[in-house]
Formats: C-alpha cells, sequence, structure tokens
C-alpha cells in the first residue's frame, strides 16, 4: 500500500505511453532522429543495415509495426519506390499521424499495438520492428508478426545490444550519474542541466532473441549489428556532424559486438 503523500513509480506500460503523447514530443523524437549526434547516427546505420537485408529481396505487402513518425516508411517510399505496398503501424496516435503527414497518400497507417495488430493472419510477405520490441513483452509481440507474415515471409527485428561497450557505459554510469547530478541541482536550487528520464527499456542478448523467433514459428537467417563504434558516453557526445559511410557502422563477428545495436531477420517456418 503507498505511503501517504508520496507517487507510485510509473508503471512500465505508462513510461512507454507517455513519451510519444503529442505531437511536440513527436516532432522533438523526428529531429534527433534527422539531425547530429548520436541518436542521428544510430538512426542512419539502423536504416543501412535493413536496406542490407532486404537488397535484392522482390517488394510486396511491407508492414512497420512500431513505425514511429513514419521516417523508415518514407526511406523505403524513397529508396524503392514503387517496389513495396506499405503499411505503418504505431501505439502512437501522434506517431501515426506525423507518419501519414510525411508519406502522404503513398502509404496506409493504423493505430494498433504489436501485441494486437489490427491486420489479417498472413497479411504481408514483409514485417519490420524496429525499435519496438524493446517496450513490450517479446515473445506474444513476436507471435503476432509471426501471424501477421506470410509462410516463407520475412521478419526483420531490431533490438538494442545491451553487452556493447556503449550501452553498459550508458545503461550502468551513465544514465544513473546524470540522474544524481540533476537531484544535487535540484537540492541546491540552482538551474537544472542534467536528468534523464526512465523509458522501460528492456533489452536482451542476440541469443534470447533467436530462442524466442524460433519458439515463435520464425527461422533466424541473419544476425547483423549496426551503430558499430569504440566511442562511449559522454565521449561520443563530443563528435559531430553527420556520417557518409555508413556502411563502415554496420558489422558481424568481433567488430559487431562494438554495435549499440542489432538486427535479426528471419522467415516464417
Amino acid at each position: 500500500m503507498p505511503v501517504p503523500g508520496t507517487l507510485d513509480r510509473p508503471t512500465r506500460e505508462q513510461l512507454v505511453r507517455v513519451q510519444y503523447a503529442d505531437a511536440q514530443l513527436v516532432a522533438d523524437y523526428a529531429d534527433a532522429y534527422s539531425g547530429a549526434g548520436p541518436t542521428a547516427r544510430y538512426h542512419r546505420s539502423r536504416l543501412h543495415a535493413v536496406d542490407r537485408v532486404l537488397a535484392g529481396r522482390p517488394g510486396g505487402a511491407l508492414l512497420d509495426v512500431g513505425c514511429g513518425p513514419g521516417m523508415m516508411v518514407r526511406h523505403l517510399l524513397d529508396g524503392r519506390p514503387g517496389e513495396f505496398a506499405v503499411t505503418g503501424c504505431d501505439r502512437s496516435a501522434a506517431m501515426v499521424d506525423a507518419a501519414r503527414q510525411r508519406a502522404g497518400k503513398e502509404a496506409e497507417f493504423s493505430v494498433g499495438n504489436i501485441e494486437e495488430m489490427p491486420f489479417a493472419d498472413d497479411a504481408f510477405d514483409i514485417v519490420l520492428a524496429m525499435g519496438v520490441l524493446e517496450y513490450v513483452d517479446i515473445a506474444p509481440a513476436l507471435h503476432e508478426i509471426a501471424r501477421v507474415v506470410r509462410p516463407g515471409g520475412l521478419a526483420v527485428v531490431t533490438m538494442l545490444n545491451p553487452r556493447s561497450p556503449y550501452r553498459l557505459v550508458e545503461w550502468g554510469l551513465y544514465w544513473p550519474a546524470r540522474r544524481v547530478l540533476g537531484g544535487l541541482e535540484e537540492a541546491f536550487h540552482v538551474p537544472r542541466r542534467h536528468g534523464a528520464r526512465r523509458t522501460g527499456i528492456r533489452a536482451c542478448a542476440p541469443g534470447r532473441l533467436r530462442h524466442e523467433l524460433w519458439r515463435a514459428g520464425l527461422q533466424p537467417q541473419d544476425t547483423l549489428f549496426y551503430d558499430v563504434t569504440a566511442l562511449v558516453p559522454p565521449f561520443d557526445r563530443l563528435v559531430r556532424g553527420r556520417s557518409d559511410r555508413p556502411e563502415r557502422t554496420v558489422g558481424r563477428g568481433a567488430r559487431g559486438r562494438l554495435g549499440t545495436g542489432y538486427l535479426i531477420a528471419a522467415r516464417r517456418v
């Protein structure tokens, strides 16, 4: 029972829902992914990784679940025009509104949760789930992906890499330090310049994700690490500008383990 006068800690569901609940938060998200710095670097590398696993594959009906403001949708429409019949889906109505504005009439969009998607069985040749599995229960989400992808179809899922040096420092040292500094600034009534919001993220290692894919009826075909970097926070934040060579930011094997994220391409069996 909560102590009178105190606030309950937000649930993971509440943390996830509040992050992109209005148009300004969505605009801030899109700006971070299209600008400079670590977030934009990560985004560009992930786009390149997805392009690589889709290269040479014929088009068809494609679902981007957890589509956000439609940046991947726009990338596909521009990069492979006419090859995909694209549908985007996100739990945030504000994200879906932004995606519709970005894609116009070239794609279809729905508001829906990855754990209970508003689509028929076997509806898509390809399903992308980028940056969404960290926020949900993985097992039911992957079973839903397997339900809507056609037999022989492809599922491409991404995950933050919890074993990379970058994530170990970011989650174990950098964000906790910012929260402590923000608390001290607040306690001493000085302008608050530090802090870190809690996100509800739960990442898993590649072995665990491959196991869950198998359980859902999705056979892993390839694992590719992206946003490969030797820098860790806060030093990577001192390096600004765009990367003109995204092919250098993806890899496999020992070098790939430096990737701050990874994707797995799997076929429905």
